[in-house]
C-alpha cells in the first residue's frame, strides 16, 4: 500500500513505558565524549568483554538512579551514523534494531552529542529518534561551545525534538546530577521529531515496514526506522552473531534498488539529503552564533601541532621521552618486585624441606611468574602514555601528520591508529581496524599489526638490554636508544611489508582519509587511570593463569625424566623433556646463534611472549644451586656453549630482540586474525611470512656479524 508523498517518519507520542528500571544504551559520535561519560556513571562498576562472534568491545556499566536502585548502562561504539560501513558500527546498528539474540534491544537510549558540532551530531540523533522508544539527549563539552561563541538554546530544542535534553560537561562531571534525575524519570516522553520522506521513495519505505513488521516481527514504529536505514546504499556490514532478514524482506528491498536504478533515482542520496534538510531546519533555531571569534585554541595549537616541521619534531619527541620514563621512572618499583620476590623465594626455602615441592614453587612458581610480574610497572607507563595521548586528543593529530606517510605505503591515516595501538598490545590494535572501511586496508593492517613491538615484549627487550649493557655503566639513554631501535625496526618493518602487500596480491588504492580532530582538553586521569587499571589486571590475570599454567608444565618438563644418578648438576637439564624438545630444535635456530637452552623460551613464548623471560628463570635457575639468589641477568651472562664460548654475547642479545620484533609468536593474537578475517588462511600465512623473516633476517645479521668477528 503505498503511502501519500510525503509521509512523516514521526511516531506520535504514547504512554510511557513500564516503571521497571531500564537498561540503557550510550550512543554518539567518535570523539564526542562518550567513553568519559561511560566512565563517570559508571565509574569501576564495568564489565568489559567482546560481543559474542565478533572482536567488537563490549562494556556494560551500572549507575545508580536517584533513589539509588541500580541501572545498567551499555556503552556501544562510536558511529556517525546506524548505516554501517564498519564491523563496530555494524555492532552498535544491530543492538539498537534488536537483530544481536545476545544482546536484548535497550529499553531506552542516550545520545551523547558535542555541542560544538551540534548539525553533524544530529544525524544519529535524528535515526535514533525514528526508532520510536524513550531517549534523552546529552549536550556534552558545553564548555567548549560557549568558548567557542556558541548558544544553544536548551529549552527550544527540547521543544523541537520532544525529549529531555541535558547540557553537561562530562570531563568536570557537570551535569551529572541532572542527567541521573533524566535517567530516573519512569515517565519520559516519545519524540515529535517529523520529517519529509521524498515522494519516490515513500512506497518504497511502506512496503518494506510491512515486510519487517510480519516476516522479521519488528514492532511498527522499529520496522519503520529499519526500512529507512535499509534503504541507505552504505549500510552493507553484516557481522556475525546478528539476525538475518526474511528473505521476502531482502527480495522486496533489492526489487526497489533495481527499479530505481532503472529509473535513475538516487534513493540513499535522496534520504540523506532529507534528513540534513530538517537537522538543519532545527539547528538555525536553537544555535545562536556570537560573532567571529576568530580561530579557537584548539586551531591555534594545531598550527604547531601539524606543522611540517615542528609537528614531527613533537612527534619524535613524544616517543623519546616514552622509552626514556620506561627505563627511568619504572625502576624503582620494578627493583622493589625483584627484592620481594626474592625474599619470597628464600622464605620458602627456609620454612621448607628441599625436594619436588619446593623446587616447584621456588624455581617454578615463583620464578616463573615473578620474573614476568616484575615487568608491570613498565607495561603501565606504556599504556599511560597511549591513554593520554587518546585523551587529550592527540592521538587523532598523529594519525593526521601520518596519513601523507601511509599513503606512501597504499594505507591512509585511518591505519595509523590501529597500528599505533599495537604499541600496548596487537589485540586491540586488530580490533581498532574495524573503523576501516576498506576491506583490503583492514586486511593488510592486521597482517602487519604485530610487527609493532607490543607490551608483551618489552620483557623480553628489557632483559636482554640488561644482559647487553649490564651494570650502572650504561646511560639510561643508550638503554631508551636500543629499545627505540626495536620498535622502529618494527615500524618500518610493518610499513614495507603493507607496500609489498598493496602492491601485489591485495592491490587497491587507498582512499582518502575523512577523520576528525578532535578539540585539545586537559588530559582525563580518571579515564587514562581506569584504563591503566584495566590492562593491568588483564596483565596480572595472565599471569594468574596462562603464565602460572606454563611456568608450572614447563617446570614439570624441565625437571623429568629425573637424570641417572651421578650426573653432573650443569647436565640434568639437558635429560629432561624441555632439554630434548630444545636439542630438537637447536640445528634449525644454531644459525642464528641460539643454542637449546633460548629454544626452550622461543618455544615456550608461543603461549605468550612474555614467558620467555619466566622461562629463562627456570632454565638457569635448574642449574644453579638452592642457595643462589643471583639476578637471571648474571645467570645468563654466564651461560656457555660445551666448547666454552660464551651464549648471550652482544650480537646474540641483539640478534635475539630482533628475532622477537619479528616472529609471529602469539597463541591470542592468531585467534583474533581468525575471528577478524572469518578464517585460518590469514592467520596461517600471518605466522608463517613473519616467523620466516624472523629467521632469515637473524641469520644473516649473525652470519655478517661473526664474519666482522663479533
Amino acid at each position: 500500500m503505498a503511502l501519500p508523498s510525503h509521509l512523516k517518519a514521526s511516531p506520535a507520542p504514547v504512554a510511557a513505558g513500564p516503571a521497571r528500571l531500564p537498561v540503557y544504551a550510550l550512543v554518539g559520535n567518535p570523539n564526542c565524549g562518550k567513553t568519559t561519560l561511560f566512565n563517570a556513571l559508571t565509574g569501576l562498576k564495568q564489565k568489559v568483554g567482546n560481543y559474542p562472534g565478533v572482536t567488537v568491545e563490549k562494556k556494560v556499566g551500572t549507575t545508580f538512579s536517584q533513589h539509588g536502585q541500580p541501572i545498567t548502562v551499555i556503552d556501544l561504539p562510536g558511529t556517525y551514523s546506524l548505516a554501517a560501513r564498519s564491523p563496530d558500527e555494524a555492532v552498535t546498528r544491530d543492538v539498537l534494531l534488536g537483530r544481536r539474540s545476545d544482546t536484548p534491544a535497550p529499553d531506552r537510549i542516550l545520545c551523547i552529542v558535542d555541542a560544538t558540532n551540534l548539525e553533524r551530531n544530529l544525524y544519529l540523533v535524528h535515526q535514533i529518534l525514528d526508532l520510536g522508544r524513550p531517549v534523552i539527549l546529552v549536550l556534552n563539552m558545553m564548555d567548549l561551545a560557549v568558548k567557542a561563541g556558541l548558544n544553544v538554546r536548551i529549552a527550544r530544542l527540547e521543544r523541537e525534538l520532544g525529549i529531555p535534553v541535558i547540557p553537561c560537561e562530562a570531563a568536570n562531571n557537570k551535569g551529572l546530577i541532572d542527567l541521573r534525575l533524566a535517567m530516573s524519570r519512569a515517565d519520559l516522553p516519545l519524540a515529535r521529531h517529523a520529517w519529509d520522506i521524498p515522494a519516490p521513495i515513500a512506497p518504497a519505505v511502506a512496503e518494506l515496514q510491512a515486510c519487517l513488521t510480519v516476516s522479521d516481527h519488528k514492532s511498527p514504529l522499529s520496522a519503520r526506522a529499519e526500512a529507512l536505514l535499509l534503504l541507505t546504499d552504505q549500510d552493507t556490514v553484516r557481522v556475525a552473531g546478528s539476525t538475518p532478514l526474511s528473505t521476502r524482506t531482502t527480495d522486496t528491498l533489492q526489487a526497489w534498488q533495481k527499479r530505481w536504478a532503472a529509473e535513475g533515482t538516487d534513493w540513499a542520496a535522496s534520504l540523506v539529503h532529507a534528513r540534513y534538510d530538517a537537522i538543519k531546519r532545527v539547528t538555525e533555531e536553537v544555535v545562536l552564533k556570537a560573532g567571529d571569534a576568530g580561530p579557537s585554541a584548539s586551531d591555534r595549537i594545531d598550527a604547531f601541532i601539524t606543522h611540517r616541521v615542528w609537528g614531527w619534531v613533537v612527534l619524535v619527541g613524544v616517543m623519546a621521552l616514552l622509552f626514556i620514563s620506561i627505563f627511568s621512572l619504572a625502576e624503582p618499583p620494578m627493583n622493589w618486585i625483584d627484592d620481594r620476590t626474592a625474599a619470597l623465594a628464600g622464605w620458602v626455602k627456609s620454612v621448607m624441606a628441599a625436594g619436588d615441592l619446593r623446587s616447584l614453587l621456588t624455581d617454578g612458581v615463583i620464578a616463573g611468574v615473578g620474573g614476568v610480574v616484575k615487568f608491570l610497572p613498565q607495561i603501565l607507563i606504556l599504556f599511560f602514555f597511549v591513554g593520554l595521548l587518546e585523551s587529550t586528543g592527540y592521538m587523532a593529530r598523529a594519525a593526521f601528520m601520518m596519513d601523507g606517510f601511509m599513503g606512501r605505503v597504499g594505507l591512509n591515516g585511518k591505519s595509523f591508529i590501529p597500528l599505533l595501538s599495537s604499541y600496548a598490545c596487537a589485540i586491540p590494535g586488530i580490533m581498532a581496524t574495524r573503523t576501516i572501511e576498506a576491506p583490503r586496508d583492514r586486511l593488510v593492517t592486521i597482517l602487519v599489526a604485530p610487527l609493532m613491538s607490543c607490551s608483551a615484549r618489552l620483557p623480553v627487550y628489557l632483559l636482554m638490554i640488561a644482559a647487553l649493557l649490564p651494570g650502572g655503566k650504561v646511560s639510561v639513554f643508550a638503554k631508551a636508544g636500543i629499545m627505540v631501535g626495536m620498535y622502529a625496526l618494527g615500524t618500518l618493518s610493518a610499513f614495507g611489508f603493507a607496500w609489498l602487500f598493496k602492491r601485489t596480491f591485495l592491490k587497491g588504492e587507498a582512499p582518502p582519509m575523512m577523520m576528525e580532530l578532535p578539540p585539545y582538553q586537559l588530559p582525563r586521569i580518571r579515564d587514562v587511570a581506569l584504563h591503566m587499571w584495566e590492562r593491568a589486571w588483564s596483565f596480572l590475570r595472565q599471569a594468574g593463569t596462562v603464565i602460572l599454567g606454563v611456568a608450572i608444565v614447563l617446570w614439570f618438563l624441565s625437571a623429568y625424566p629425573k637424570a641417572p644418578p651421578g650426573t653432573p648438576p650443569t647436565q640434568e637439564l639437558q635429560h629432561s623433556y624441555a632439554g630434548q624438545a630444545g636439542h630438537l630444535l637447536e640445528p634449525v635456530i644454531k644459525p642464528l646463534g641460539f643454542d637449546w637452552q633460548i629454544g626452550i623460551g622461543l618455544i615456550s613464548s608461543f603461549a605468550a611472549r612474555e614467558v620467555f623471560v619466566g622461562t629463562m628463570g627456570i632454565v638457569f635457575s635448574a642449574e644453579s644451586s638452592d642457595d643462589n639468589t643471583e639476578p637471571l641477568r648474571e645467570a645468563m651472562g654466564k651461560a656457555r656453549w660445551p666448547d666454552g664460548r660464551l651464549l648471550f654475547t652482544p650480537l646474540v642479545c641483539i640478534n635475539l630482540m630482533i628475532f622477537y620484533v619479528f616472529a609471529m609468536q602469539c597463541m591470542s593474537t592468531l585467534a583474533v586474525v581468525r575471528q577478524e578475517t572469518a578464517s585460518w588462511k590469514w592467520p596461517l600465512f600471518q605466522t608463517a611470512y613473519l616467523t620466516g623473516t624472523a629467521w632469515i633476517v637473524c641469520f644473516i645479521v649473525y652470519q655478517v656479524g661473526r664474519a666482522f668477528g663479533l
